[in-house]
């Protein structure tokens, strides 16, 4: 066995939202540390409930699109988050998460840095929760 370390527990899967390719006749896939960043990325934007067998899945943000983005709210949201990490993706240690808001153009940047269990390799994921909806009507 080489020096890399077999990273083959954190999976494959398929590419969200799924693409298909005539080429190969087939479905594109992630990998290791690309799989994980996918996952992260679905679990933040799935309304909890969504999912028909997985009823506790998601992260229930939607609530908190209109409401003030005030030191209450973001720490709600922040600690909805990391629970909705830690319960649904166990391949990652959440560290640390920072909110950031951009009042002017409606979105709360969420920064979740991360790590990757059994390779220890640390990651971070922006996480864009627009505020406001339908922000592209002419005013």
């Amino acid at each position: 066995m080489d020096n890399q370390t077999d990273k083959s527990f954190l999976g494959t899967g398929w590419s969200f939202p799924p693409t298909f390719r005539r080429e190969w006749y087939g479905v594109e896939m992630l990998s290791e540390e690309a799989d994980v960043y996918s996952s992260i990325g679905i679990i933040l934007a799935t309304m909890t409930g969504e999912r028909v067998m997985l009823p506790t899945f998601g992260c229930n943000l939607r609530p908190y699109v209109f409401e003030p983005m005030n030191v209450p709210n973001i720490a709600m949201i922040e600690k909805i988050v990391k629970e909705a990490l830690v319960l649904h993706e166990p391949r990652i240690i959440v560290e640390s998460i920072a909110s950031t808001p951009d009042q002017n153009n409606g979105v709360l940047s969420i920064d979740i840095q991360y790590s990757i269990i059994t390779t220890n390799t640390r990651y971070n994921y922006v996480f864009p929760f627009y505020m406001n909806e339908a922000t592209n009507i002419d005013h």
